[in-house]
Parts: C-alpha cells; structure tokens; sequence
C-alpha cells in the first residue's frame, strides 16, 4: 500500500532570531524554535514591546533574521533571494492589519485586485478572482461601496478577502479586532474560525484574551522570549 506523503509543518523556527543594531544592540528576538503545523490556529501574545511585531516581520518575510533559519511550508527562505522571497510572500502569505489599509478611493473590489498585481493573476481574471473572495466573507452586496462607506467589520472583512485572494495557505493576522466594536469583532473571529475550518493555517497576534482564547494554541512572548504552555521554546544564545 502507498503511505501518502507527509505535508511538511507551516512553519518552521529553527534557533531564528533577530537583533538591531546598536549602540546597544536590541534582542527583539531571541533564538527560536517553533513548529506550527498546516492547519492549526495559532495566537500569539505578549505586552507592547515584547517582540510580536518582530516575530510578524520575519513570519511574512518582511524582514531578515540575523540567526538561525526560517521554513515555510518546508521551503527554506533563508536561503532565497529578494525576488524569491517576495514571490513566496505573494502567493503563500495572506496579512489582516488592525488598521484595514484600504485605498478610500477605491471600491471593495479594486482594494481586493491590487492583491493580485504581485502574483501571476491574468488581468482578465483579477474582477473575478475578488468578487469570489469578498462573497465568501459575506460582502457580495457591497462590491462597488467604498471605505469611508463601509462600517469597521466591513472594512476588516474586505481586507480578509484581500488577504484570501491569492489562496495563501497562512493567514497572519496582527491585531485584526483592535479597532472594531465588540459586535463587530465577534464577527471577525468567528470568520476567522469558519477560515480555519476551511484549512487555512491561521497565526494572530494580539493582547486581547478573548481573541487569544479562539485559537486552538497560545504561545507567548516576552522580552523576546518565546514560550508555550510555560516551556520555554528558545534556545538562548
């Protein structure tokens, strides 16, 4: 009999870290590993300053670490190029920001295609590429409104849609309810959670501990220092 073969974890830590320079050099990040395997639904927490915004950087290929090596989906992006990484980005890694980052002069679905101007998206496909993405976080009816027109949930969910239009397989989400109300950010995360139902892997960072509580797993940081269900999962240098 055929054993299928093993899909490789999401992500993929191996002692990665990041440090500033200075004077004095800054440890935002000090060696990690972690594991998140395709699938899961991952919070990550700490205080302001802790490190998430760091950890969210080099998770989305925003930034370089300075130690150790980064694996996504079993690719190892420390050794891609620029145009490598960028390319894997586009395609592979879909981000929700707190603050929507919406064009105000464009409708939901011109927002929704400037997804797809750094993927291999035909032109002609791209209206109908964004149409199936806003319909499938319920906005199929506000195709042509614009953002000063749309309430903050609408807002977060054109920029779901946005995220999902290239069929990433992450989702990384960095505070995506910060600016909702409390209606309007249990719509957020129960989308978020039908998302992971569907198969996306799903990491949010975030303060909040009510959001924290959807995941499925919490690991948290401080001062650089990842740890999870109080085990620490870093090598110190």
């Amino acid at each position: 009999m055929t054993v299928p073969p093993t899909r490789p974890p999401a992500i993929e830590l191996r002692g990665l870290a990041r440090t500033y320079p200075g004077p004095p050099p800054v440890a935002a990040l000090r060696p990690t590993n972690l594991v998140i395997e395709a699938g899961q639904y991952v919070a990550v927490t700490g205080p302001s300053g802790s490190g998430k915004s760091t950890l969210l950087h080099l998770l989305g290929l925003l930034d370089w670490p300075t130690a150790g090596s980064y694996l996504l989906d079993g690719a190892d992006t420390s050794r891609m190029r620029d145009a490598e990484r960028c390319a894997l980005r586009g395609s592979r890694i879909g981000f929700v920001f707190q603050s929507f980052h919406l064009l105000p002069y464009r409708t939901a679905v011109e927002n929704v295609q400037l997804a797809q101007l750094y993927n291999q998206t035909p032109r002609s496909g791209r209206t109908s590429a964004a149409i199936e993405a806003l319909r499938s976080v319920g906005l199929g009816h506000r195709l042509d409104a614009l953002p000063t027109r749309l309430s903050g949930g609408e807002s977060q969910r054109v920029a779901i849609a946005r995220a999902l239009v290239n069929r990433p397989s992450l989702l990384l989400c960095d505070e995506p309810t910060g600016n909702l109300d409390s209606a309007s950010a249990a719509t957020i995360m129960a989308l978020l959670g039908e998302l992971n139902q569907a198969g996306f892997t799903i990491a949010v960072i975030t303060h909040d501990a009510g959001v924290a509580a959807q995941a499925s797993r919490t690991v948290s940081i401080r001062d650089g220092v990842l740890s999870e269900g109080g085990q620490r999962a870093v090598e110190h240098a």
